[in-house]
């Protein structure tokens, strides 16, 4: 492959934008090497400023299920930007999305729509605290709630010691209300709540991680949560941003068979535009503003374009059921392929996936938390995804990243994808 001029974008990238990018891992500076710039995507394959073409497995990180510039979502923003692009005043497809939304998703009655996932988890955090009356929350290691500075925690020293900032402007008095735990460690969750007990206002999780790689909940960890939250009154907040309408119709709810208080979603919910949104059941909701005192607000929340480009996804996804079906089964075909290549190698790995979320791990002890997870060999990964990016494959620039497969990615395309790993130098 030739990078040049993505090599030349970047270098000019860097003079006006910090490091060059617009989010941190776009720089590869988890895998080395300089990142490629897009030029245009249709379908399963991007396409960079050198010509190069890509088979897709990131999806935006998440919301193209079909696609690139699939034909629904595309005509619809087309229409609707035609009318002009924002307000700032209420619009009818506002209304339209919630009410799909709505009957999409379980356990939910009322929804807001904001602009990102980072606002949408913020605010459903300032609404669990409205609600509760209480001020700490229960994050996990690992798990990516956006930038906000409650989320910005690392451990402490102990299991039931407050958390500290793990990034420069974020306070030490935001940082002791945040309280961190192991991802599937119930037992340490108990202990954090016994020794705040009555002072814990919601526990936030993904509740398939996609950030330390594709982490799949234990059933007793996940089940015992629910149970946990409603014996002590905390609200169990579910990050659906990536996992939203992506896993099922109803998402992580639906697909694991548990009703969160609260829930987040972004990109799916706008078919890949700028957008997020937070629901929950009416009495919760009740407290936001205008109804009530916990205040939210934002010019471009419910944006004509990205209500439109939201309302033709989840109306293809609605009507289109099968799509689950397909993206696990080739998300299996995947799973299968690149394990029969690198064992057949005598590589050690872990693959974890669960429907349409896939992550491979160089390491020898199954994946079951960010600690397992930053085991993996990292410079066999960079190996790994140099190699797999030189023949044509793109996958996320970090080994703590899920992938996402869209449906538009043929068994054709996952066969070149299985045999690019055989001919990857490891």
């Amino acid at each position: 492959m030739r990078y040049q001029r993505s090599s030349a974008l970047f270098t000019e990238a860097k003079k006006y934008i910090p490091g060059g990018v617009n989010s941190p891992v776009r720089a590869f500076k988890a895998v080395g090497g300089e990142p490629i710039f897009i030029k245009h995507a249709k379908g399963a394959y991007l396409t960079d400023e050198d010509d190069n073409e890509y088979i897709d497995y990131i999806a935006s990180w998440g919301p193209l299920l079909f696609g690139h510039a699939y034909a629904p979502v595309l005509n619809a923003v087309i229409e609707k930007a035609k009318k002009g692009t924002s307000f700032g005043i209420p619009t009818e497809i506002e209304t339209k999305l919630a009410q799909l939304a709505v009957k999409m998703v379980p356990n939910i009655d009322k929804i807001r729509f904001v602009n990102s996932g980072t606002e949408a988890c913020m605010s459903a955090v300032r609404l669990a605290r409205g609600y509760t009356g209480r001020d700490k929350i229960i994050k996990f290691a690992g798990c990516y709630h956006g930038h906000s500075d409650s989320f910005l925690i690392q451990a402490g020293s102990g299991a039931v010691t407050f958390g500290s900032p793990n990034s420069p402007g974020v306070t030490q008095g935001t940082a002791k209300d945040t309280l961190l735990a192991n991802y599937n460690d119930l037992a340490g969750v108990k202990q954090l709540v016994a020794a705040n007990k009555g002072e814990i206002a919601a526990i936030i999780l993904e509740p398939v991680a996609g950030n330390m790689g594709c982490i799949i909940p234990k059933d007793d960890f996940i089940h015992g949560l629910r149970e946990l939250c409603t014996q002590e009154g905390i609200l169990l907040l579910f990050d659906e941003v990536m996992t939203g309408f992506r896993l099922a119709a109803g998402g992580a709810q639906e697909a694991l068979g548990i009703d969160a208080d609260i829930v987040m979603f972004g990109k799916v919910i706008g078919g890949g535009l700028p957008v997020g949104a937070f629901a929950a059941r009416a009495e919760i909701m009740a407290h936001l503003a205008p109804e009530g005192p916990v205040y939210q607000a934002g010019t471009l929340s419910g944006n004509p374009l990205a209500m439109s480009a939201g309302l033709a996804m989840l109306t293809e996804i609605d009507e289109k059921p099968e799509v689950f079906t397909s993206l696990a089964a080739k998300t299996e075909y995947l799973h299968k392929g690149i394990e029969s290549v690198l064992t057949k190698r005598g590589i050690t790995h872990q693959i974890n996936r669960f429907g349409s979320m896939i992550s491979v791990h160089f390491c020898d002890q199954p994946v079951t938390d960010f600690a397992s997870s930053a085991l993996g060999n990292n410079d066999r990964f960079k190996a790994y995804f140099h190699g797999l990016l030189d023949q044509g494959v793109y996958l996320p620039p970090s080994a703590f990243e899920s992938y996402f497969l869209n449906d538009a990615i043929s068994y054709q395309d996952l066969d070149k994808t299985i045999e690019a790993v055989e001919k990857c130098k490891l």
